[in-house]
């Protein structure tokens, strides 16, 4: 054996890491970590988001489809936090005055068969909606509520919805001819 391979043969492997192998490592793992939780608190927002605007675009194409079935105008009314499927008729009655209303609705037989569905949003989701032609969007709240009329023809108006939660919002276009969603723009944070 020369004398080069002898010393290789007798230096003794390392056993272990260096300090700075273990930082570099300790500082990757990090990273990874704070980006994984960026991307969790990210996806609650935009999870919330699309699953409302998911029931919202449910409820539209139930409303048109029921209307087409029944012969009959429906709608959907945005009132505090929710949105309810109806007919028309109830629709347009202000809320306060919908149990007298139905009572007389009921006497004279007229109602029946009607389908009724809701969705509410969470406590902290707040609803806008942009009536066709228009560039303003209009704040739903207990003060203020939006009436989406649905005919028996298969038609119904091409609205906005806006949803927002925290700093995060949804935009959605509604399609007049299938009550679905067309145009989406978003931003989650």
């Amino acid at each position: 054996m020369t004398g080069v391979a002898k010393a290789r043969a007798i230096k003794p492997a390392a056993a272990g890491f260096t300090l700075i192998e273990i930082v570099v490592v300790l500082l990757l793992i990090a990273v990874i970590a704070g980006g994984a939780i960026g991307v969790m608190v990210n996806s609650d927002a935009d999870r919330a988001l699309k699953s409302s605007s998911g029931e919202i675009e449910s409820l539209a194409k139930r409303a048109r489809t029921v209307a087409a079935l029944q012969q009959r105008p429906y709608a959907l009314e945005f009132f505090e936090n929710r949105v309810s499927l109806m007919p028309l008729a109830e629709a347009i009655i202000e809320p306060a005055e919908r149990e007298k209303a139905a009572v007389l609705l009921e006497l004279a037989g007229s109602e029946s068969g009607s389908v009724h569905d809701q969705w509410a949003t969470d406590g902290d989701m707040k609803m806008s909606v942009r009536r066709w032609a228009s560039d303003a969007w209009i704040p739903i709240d207990a003060k203020s509520r939006q009436v989406w009329r649905f005919d028996p023809e298969g038609f119904c108006e091409p609205v906005g919805v806006r949803l927002e939660t925290g700093k995060s919002w949804m935009e959605m276009e509604f399609h007049p001819l299938t009550g679905g969603i067309r145009y989406t723009a978003k931003e989650a944070y």
